[in-house]
């Protein structure tokens, strides 16, 4: 075997050590590639150099350079800080925000080497995802996130100031408790412009103070009326019902809110949105960056500007990355995003450029197009984490990575139920079935505000539409309901509806008198 030595001048660096001089070039060497060769388009980098303390905190206020206290992020500073320090966990080796300029925090523990795989992977890779992708063009303002984030920070803890801590941190707990309901899950809002928000929110204080006291003022309260008094649609279309989005109809219309505790509630809720894409394409993002990070590493070393030592190094780490334990390994907990994300991107490559007679009869667009990047790009753009797997999963993957789909009939005692093979009817269950762990519109509970009973108590009705026969989690459910009768001030009843399109369950709770 024949040794190729690569000219030390050509390289980017030597061992491990690494300065700031060497991350610079480093970068320009990653976006020379990922520009000129991907033809990716990326938002401007920033890069961030920060300890295991400062990557531990970060942990715990969910990524966030910019964030408000709240005594849940103490909470899971303690739980990872114990995990590292006994090293029974490790820590990412970056954190990337969506924002413009796209913001990537690396670890001042690494090596060189890493320090090339995650400027690749953060810088480039899932740049370039949040720069293009629909969702986050749809919902996102990569352009104020940075902003809105020093406004909320500084507006929470002027109400600390003003209102206590005690009063601030119940309605954040209750607001947190309300967070995956607090988002605009449909097409047809306007995305924000968050750098203007902080002027919003003056001008809303003073309207909202003058137009929502006198609605609530004029509103009985004392006997019900009779049903015909005050109509059903009527009163359901001045309030926006039925509406999912809870910490919105709360913000807007719970009638004991003081003005702050209102804007507390949209700050959660922005957060809450920002997410929103990116709980929805967690395969695909995480797989773009891997696939990306791959490719640049790859050219880099043929290009002799990393040593083959410092390139087994990457391989080593790429592989732990993109590691799938088996269904019966003690570590496994589902599919890894990364490994079954660029497993995807990698098949889409060979079905673009090499594909079989299977591959054109299953992908008749994509299959033979000859530019792989220009067809994952595509995909990149316009698609999330279900459509992706419902459009993408091939037989040959589903083969490789043997997957089966098996049921579990709780009537039944005996054995599980083999409902899909690798056959032609196996793929296609497999794929929609897969698919639908990554549709949130099947794993979230679906939850609307469908009334309130404005001449009588002002009790609010929800309603939960049973889905797979999953009904709510008791004891979650108690301490949610909880929290959203206390931010609304009065009676909340849950009703659980089932298949048959009756009431199967019935949750209720009273707000909490709060001793100040």
């Amino acid at each position: 075997m024949t040794m190729t030595l690569r000219p030390r001048e050509r390289l980017l660096f030597e061992g491990a050590d690494w300065d700031f001089s060497t991350l610079q070039r480093i970068h320009d060497a990653c976006e020379e590639i990922a520009l000129g060769e991907l033809g990716l388009d990326v938002y401007p980098n920033q890069i961030e150099v920060i300890t295991s303390e400062q990557m531990l905190d970060a942990y715990s206020s969910t990524g966030m350079p910019l964030f408000y206290r709240h005594w849940s992020f103490g909470k899971h500073f303690a739980h990872h800080e114990t995990f590292y320090r006994r090293g029974m966990r490790d820590l990412a080796y970056e954190i990337v925000i969506n924002s413009s300029p796209c913001i990537s925090y690396l670890m001042e523990e690494n090596t060189a080497t890493m320090q090339t795989l995650v400027t690749a992977h953060a810088a480039f890779g899932h740049n370039h995802f949040f720069k293009n992708n629909y969702l986050f063009k749809l919902w996102t303002d990569a352009e104020g996130i940075l902003d809105y984030l020093d406004f909320a920070k500084g507006y929470i803890a002027r109400c600390e100031e003003r209102y206590g801590e005690v009063a601030v941190e119940r309605t954040l707990d209750a607001a947190h408790a309300l967070m995956s309901h607090g988002v605009h899950r449909h097409a047809g809002k306007n995305t924000l412009d968050l750098r203007q928000e902080e002027k919003r929110q003056q001008e809303r204080r003073v309207h909202e103070e003058q137009m929502f006291n006198d609605l609530w003022r004029t509103v009985p309260v004392g006997k019900a009326k009779k049903t015909g008094d005050i109509g059903l649609e009527k009163r359901r279309a001045a309030l926006g019902l039925p509406q999912d989005n809870l910490l919105y109809f709360l913000e807007k219309s719970a009638p004991r809110l003081q003005p702050w505790q209102r804007e507390i509630l949209r700050i959660v809720r922005h957060v809450a949105q920002y997410f929103h894409p990116q709980r929805q394409t967690k395969v695909m993002n995480e797989g773009t960056a891997t696939f990306v990070h791959y490719q640049i590493m790859n050219r880099l070393h043929e290009r002799g500007q990393i040593s083959d030592g410092n390139f087994l190094e990457f391989l080593k780490s790429h592989a732990n990355v993109v590691f799938q334990p088996s269904y019966d390994d003690r570590r496994f907990s589902g599919f890894n995003p990364y490994a079954l994300g660029f497993a995807m991107m990698q098949d889409i490559e060979r079905i673009v450029t090499k594909p079989t007679e299977e591959d054109r009869a299953w992908f008749p667009d994509i299959a033979g197009r000859g530019d792989a990047m220009a067809v994952l790009r595509d995909i990149w753009a316009n698609y999330r984490d279900e459509s992706f797997i419902s459009q993408f999963l091939s037989p040959n993957l589903i083969r490789q990575l043997r997957l089966f789909h098996l049921y579990d009939d709780p009537e039944q005692t005996e054995g599980v139920l083999v409902s899909a093979i690798h056959n032609e009817r196996g793929y296609l269950r497999i794929r929609r079935q897969l698919s639908r762990e990554y549709d949130i519109g099947w794993t979230d509970p679906a939850i609307d505000i469908v009334d309130v009973d404005l001449a009588g108590d002002r009790r609010l009705l929800l309603q939960h539409i049973v889905m797979n026969g999953c009904y709510l989690q008791e004891a979650d459910m108690k301490l949610v309901l909880q929290h959203l009768a206390d931010l609304w001030g009065y009676d909340v009843l849950l009703q659980e509806i089932d298949d048959s399109n009756t009431v199967a369950r019935e949750h209720t709770a009273s707000p909490r008198k709060i001793v100040q």
